[in-house]
């Protein structure tokens, strides 16, 4: 009889655990304070079901924990994987790196991406001796077409600062004159231009900018250059050498050279007026590239096209994880090929021996 009391009883307070469990759960379901994804499904639901969706095509509110958190609708035409963009171009290096390219690239979805991480860009140019006489033009159309919407940095390298134009300029953006040493050759101003970023990538860039871009100040933009450029490292197919054998390539060739590279090595010509990424990869590029060009020097060696020529060596051993094409590079004298739907940063004009006319050869 005992027993069976005993199995009464047990059974009883089984049963009524689970009342009280149920019973609980019940309410904590009721109140939104468990299963909160029940919430995102509905909302999502509802959101699904508007009339207009362009009226409503920025935000959707979803309910989380008692919290409204934003999350961006994005409204474009679907990508087709059985229908590329182009297919007149190489879009992607066999190391998954894409080519950036007119028509590869939704401007858009990219935007999002960024001003979300609220990213300042870094650009930098060098105006030593005459070449201070490109600087207005440089910025005036950079304030056109670069990173327009960013908040930027131009730092122009200078051994006259004095002589950099007065320029309003927009929100969030400013120049910063960088004093530089007056070297006497072209060369040697080439040269230091990797030991310079790096030095400063070290000691401002760091806490001044996400991501750095290198270019050649004698340049004009002419169309958007925005943050589809952007990433851990790039480079920039060079105008002349884009559709060409690697045995044609002007790499550095002879052995003795810590720029010098075989016959049979190397995927692309990079130009060496074009090339960035985040601080930390700039950093390691222009040390690589100033210590290689150190070494040469110290054996008498200049490597043929100078700072090119190490930026070279190091992509081919370092692969960018992006490259920009000719459109982002490009001199008017050259002509327009077809696969050039756009041509966004322009070589200026100028008369280069009466620009360097100082200079000792």
């Amino acid at each position: 009889m005992a027993r069976e009391w005993g199995l009464k009883l047990n059974t009883g307070c089984w049963a009524a655990g689970v009342f009280i469990t149920l019973f609980c759960l019940s309410v904590l379901w009721n109140r939104h304070w468990i299963f909160p994804i029940k919430n995102i499904y509905t909302t999502i639901q509802e959101s699904n079901n508007i009339e207009n969706p362009k009226e409503t095509s920025r935000l959707d509110s979803i309910s989380l924990h008692n919290e409204v958190i934003k999350l961006p609708r994005m409204i474009y035409t679907q990508p087709s994987v059985l229908s590329p963009p182009r297919n007149d171009i190489l879009v992607m290096t066999p190391w998954f790196a894409p080519i950036v390219w007119e028509g590869t690239f939704n401007i858009d979805i990219l935007n999002e991406n960024f001003r979300q991480r609220n990213v300042t860009i870094g650009l930098t140019a060098f105006a030593v001796k005459k070449y201070t006489v490109f600087v207005e033009t440089f910025i005036k159309t950079a304030e056109e077409h670069f990173m327009t919407g960013y908040k930027v940095n131009y730092y122009i390298f200078t051994d006259r600062p004095e002589a950099l134009p007065t320029l309003s300029l927009k929100e969030g953006r400013k120049l910063i004159p960088v004093r530089v040493e007056k070297y006497e050759r072209w060369q040697e101003v080439s040269m230091r231009r990797m030991e310079m970023i790096n030095k400063m990538s070290e000691t401002r860039f760091d806490s001044e900018v996400n991501y750095v871009v290198c270019v050649d100040v004698d340049m004009r933009f002419a169309d958007h250059i925005g943050v589809e450029i952007l990433t851990e490292q790039f480079g920039t197919l060079h105008p002349g050498f884009y559709g060409g054998k690697r045995e044609r390539f002007t790499y550095e060739r002879r052995n003795q050279s810590q720029a010098y590279i075989p016959s049979d090595e190397g995927d692309f010509y990079y130009a060496g007026g074009f090339f960035g990424g985040t601080v930390l990869q700039v950093s390691r590029l222009t040390k690589a590239c100033h210590e290689a060009m150190m070494e040469d020097k110290k054996n008498g060696i200049e490597a043929v096209w100078h700072d090119e020529s190490y930026l070279n060596k190091y992509f081919v051993y370092h692969k960018p994880t992006k490259i920009l094409s000719p459109e982002y590079l490009w001199d008017n004298g050259m002509g327009s090929p077809p696969i050039l739907k756009k041509k966004r940063f322009l070589a200026v004009p100028k008369n280069h021996a009466a620009i360097r006319s100082n200079d000792k050869k």
